[in-house]
């Protein structure tokens, strides 16, 4: 598949530009047009026979059309691009995959993401759910454990026009605290995690939150001991037990959390031996 026209990403959705075309036009000149709708569609279908977890059972506007704008197929392999509008996740090497575009969907809009927010991911991955909050926000920052996934997806959203997200690689238990912490007035409004923490969410990303601000996280009930000996069969035949979690900091900095639905996620992995900022 090819990508559609290139678009100016420093914009909010919604914000007019002066040389947009009618939606009609920017369709028709792009081969992934219906795609992209189909995938939407079935995004809402599936958010609608979920709502008794999400409390709600349609999505921010802005969200989904940010969904619409991002070239998905843009962020796999070239032999995953004929399925990189199906409503899963697909494999993008070292073991990572792309999120399925429903779990990428409520994340954001969990968020609830403004379009002056300084937002942070962790885990780019191969970008995509960047690219997503970089149509909402007005700056992101994203981290990745793997140096080569990083690198590519730099690389991959610097092509595709994004000029408000920088990504590093590093260890993202520990968030951006250089930006954060040093920085008081502007700590994130915003943190997506998009692996699994092990029983407890890292401190140094509560400390990293704005009052105000909201961290979604998938957790782990459960984590199995690094040292234990042998097999785990409960997680080798079921998957380990996740929920995805919300976490608001109110202005005195009190945390509350709130569990949305159980999801399933790679691992968020600390560095070995590494000790929390």
């Amino acid at each position: 598949m090819m990508t559609g026209p290139k678009q100016d990403r420093g914009r909010a959705v919604g914000e007019p530009r002066v040389d947009d075309t009618s939606v009609d036009d920017n369709r028709a000149e792009d081969p992934t047009a219906e795609d992209r709708e189909a995938m939407v569609a079935e995004i809402i279908a599936e958010v609608a026979a979920t709502a008794g977890f999400l409390g709600k059972d349609r999505l921010d506007p802005r969200v989904l059309e940010a969904l619409r704008k991002v070239p998905r197929h843009a962020f796999v392999p070239a032999w995953e691009r004929p399925f990189a509008y199906e409503n899963r996740p697909l494999p993008i090497g070292e073991g990572q995959t792309i999120s399925q575009p429903y779990i990428v969907a409520i994340m954001t809009d969990l968020a609830r993401i403004g379009a002056g927010d300084r937002v942070l991911e962790v885990g780019t991955g191969c970008g995509y759910q960047a690219a997503v909050l970089a149509e909402l926000a007005a700056e992101v920052d994203s981290i990745e454990r793997f140096p080569a996934l990083a690198a590519a997806a730099a690389e991959r959203l610097a092509s595709l026009g994004y000029r408000n997200l920088r990504v590093r690689a590093g260890d993202g238990t520990r968030g951006w605290p250089e930006e954060a912490e040093d920085r008081a007035p502007r700590p994130y409004d915003a943190i997506l995690v998009t692996a699994a923490a092990q029983g407890a969410v890292p401190e140094a990303l509560i400390r990293q939150l704005a009052p105000g601000g909201r961290l979604v996280i998938p957790v782990e009930r459960h984590p199995r001991d690094p040292a234990a000996q042998g097999f785990d069969l409960r997680v080798l035949w079921f998957g380990p037990e996740q929920d995805l979690l919300v976490l608001t900091k109110d202005a005195e900095g009190r945390v509350a959390e709130e569990k949305i639905l159980p999801v399933a996620f790679v691992p968020l992995i600390a560095e070995a031996g590494a000790e929390e900022t």
